[in-house]
């Protein structure tokens, strides 16, 4: 029979064991108090809601009915380096659970090793062959929760990692729709300059002509050739500003900026669905930023938990040591080994740390006030982003239409005044004035429209895009 070495004795492993757990009940409960941020009952900005409103949605960019739209974004979800990088954090944050949770599990040594020494001495010389194996186990009995604790921890910080994830996948696909219809809108521009540089060109011809008839004098003919040059070079930066809107756009969607284009030309082929805004009540399921520092403040409970239990005196491991030795190479001589078993118990108890792990309960405490604060001001700031969209989307709608009506008179406008200026009815200064008023308002009309695409965005964005804790 092979000797046995035991370390210690079974009733005096009991009794610690015993012990240990009868103080692991002495560990106090984290106490909580949490000031509650009390939700309103309705927005203070909603409208009455229409029948055709739009429901919330996670594919809620399809509402504006734009097939390049709904391509440029699903290239944008696959290519998208920010994305790709939220992805990779959570890809982290999944490997450091796996690894709190080995802490759960003992740990497993093999050793192997063989090997020949050669003596000498006087006449005599030879080699001793020795070959052994070495099976280890350890456990670190988790008196006080500490490795379950990090392991909750570290899985509510995989939690935060993936709300982290659709938070930025939110902001991707608004910051893809807002940069697709600027693109549209500054070629919308462009196209009114253009129009605005033709009008400008023909009354410049109508000038000349009553110039040669004696019907015009020369400062008209000068200040509406300074009008086509001053429009001429107008188009230069906006035109710069759509490359440049471009290529914004491509970084986007993960594609390279040279060669990049898109074939949209005009904002009104872009429907804009009004959204149908769920109650206040319902934000804190749809955000994934606040799902995310709701998550990090259960990491930081469970820190705190894990800094007391370090305070407590007694930490308890338990290893399990088998070996097997022979006096031959290559493990041959193992058929026969000399065998040894060894049971050991170690206990680690701090005496003395000058502080340190009261100041770490400490510290830990005061980073789950910090981030509770953080999220009371992150939910105070989502309700007002909300408040400011719906506002926003209801202004800007009026604006537009009201914009729409300056546009009809203008072109009124200038027609009536071209035509009395062909007739001798009317000075020159009427016809420019008429013509700056055109331009203005056609210009004017499109940013509006983009600023309505925007805020509905914006109203998307702020309401979480459809997306719901679990979804």
């Amino acid at each position: 029979m092979n000797p046995v070495m035991t370390n210690v004795r079974v009733p005096s492993l009991a009794a610690m064991l015993l012990a240990a757990l009868v103080l692991g009940g002495c560990a106090t409960p984290l106490a909580r108090h949490d000031p509650v941020v009390t939700l309103p009952a309705s927005w203070d900005e909603a409208t009455a809601r229409t029948d055709d409103a739009a429901r919330l949605e996670a594919d809620w960019w399809t509402g504006f009915r734009s097939a390049e739209l709904q391509q440029l974004i699903a290239t944008a979800l696959a290519g998208s380096p920010d994305l790709a990088i939220a992805t990779e954090r959570v890809v982290q944050a999944e490997i450091a659970a796996r690894s709190a949770g080995a802490t759960l599990f003992p740990s497993v040594d093999l050793d192997l090793a063989t090997g020949a020494r050669a003596t000498e001495g006087g006449n005599t010389s030879g080699t001793i062959r020795s070959s052994s194996a070495a099976l280890g186990i350890r456990y670190e009995i988790d008196v006080w929760g500490s490795n379950l604790r990090r392991l909750r921890g570290a899985r509510a910080q995989l939690a935060a990692s993936r709300h982290d994830y659709e938070a930025t996948r939110l902001s991707l696909l608004a910051g893809v729709v807002n940069a697709y219809t600027r693109v549209v809108a500054q070629r919308a521009r462009v196209q009114i300059a253009g129009e605005n540089l033709a009008i400008a060109e023909r009354l410049f011809a109508l000038v000349e002509a009553r110039y040669r008839h004696g019907a015009a004098s020369a400062l008209d003919v000068s200040r509406q050739r300074a009008t086509v040059l001053a429009q001429r070079a107008a188009l230069v930066p906006m035109q710069a500003q759509e490359r440049e809107a471009l290529r914004a756009l491509a970084i986007l969607v993960g594609a390279l900026p040279q060669q990049f284009g898109v074939g949209g030309r005009s904002l009104a082929g872009i429907e804009i669905p009004e959204v149908d805004a769920p109650l206040p009540g319902e934000l804190l399921a749809r955000r994934p930023d606040l799902a995310a520092a709701e998550a990090r403040l259960a990491a930081a409970d469970a820190n705190i938990a894990v800094a007391r239990a370090a305070l407590f005196p007694l930490r308890l491991s338990l290893g399990l040591t088998a070996t097997a030795a022979g006096s031959e190479l290559g493990f041959i001589g193992l058929g026969s080994p000399v065998g040894t078993a060894a049971i050991t118990l170690s206990l680690l108890q701090t005496v003395f740390d000058g502080g340190r792990l009261q100041g770490q309960v400490e510290t830990t405490e005061s980073q789950r006030r910090q981030l509770l604060e953080t999220y009371r001001t992150a939910v105070l700031g989502a309700l007002k982003e909300v408040e400011d969209a719906l506002s926003a989307v209801e202004r800007s709608r009026i604006e537009e239409q009201a914009q729409l009506e300056i546009r009809t008179e203008t072109e009124r406008t200038l027609r009536l005044s071209e035509l009395r200026y062909r007739e001798g009815s009317d000075r020159l200064d009427a016809l420019l004035d008429a013509q700056r008023s055109l331009f203005a308002s056609q210009d004017q009309l499109v940013q509006q429209r983009l600023a309505r695409i925007n805020a509905t965005v914006d109203l998307y964005k702020a309401l979480g895009g459809g997306w719901l804790v679990g979804s």
